[in-house]
């Protein structure tokens, strides 16, 4: 263990970094859905390129507990921005 006030060693700051990096761009996409909706040109490029360049057509089946299924990807996406799982998948 590192002694408090010392500098993350070169793996540290890898492993930190990244995790900032990772975290401030799925928070922007978050905010951009909720500011501007499923309807915003961004948004939808944004779901695209998660999806291989095609929004999935609804409803979005989920495997969580008590959510049989999600109207359309957005509705997913926010779903996952709001709960914090960025990662998880239909």
């Amino acid at each position: 263990a590192q002694q408090p006030g010392t500098p993350l060693s070169d793996q540290e700051y890898q492993h930190f970094f990244n995790f900032l990096q990772t975290t401030i761009q799925e928070s922007t996409a978050c905010r951009l859905r909720e500011l501007y909706g499923c309807k915003n040109s961004l948004v939808q490029r944004l779901d695209e390129y998660e999806n291989h360049g095609v929004i999935p057509a609804g409803p979005i089946c989920s495997d969580l507990p008590g959510n049989n299924f999600f109207h359309n990807f957005c509705t997913f996406s926010l779903y996952r921005c709001i709960m914090k799982n960025y990662f998880l998948k239909v």
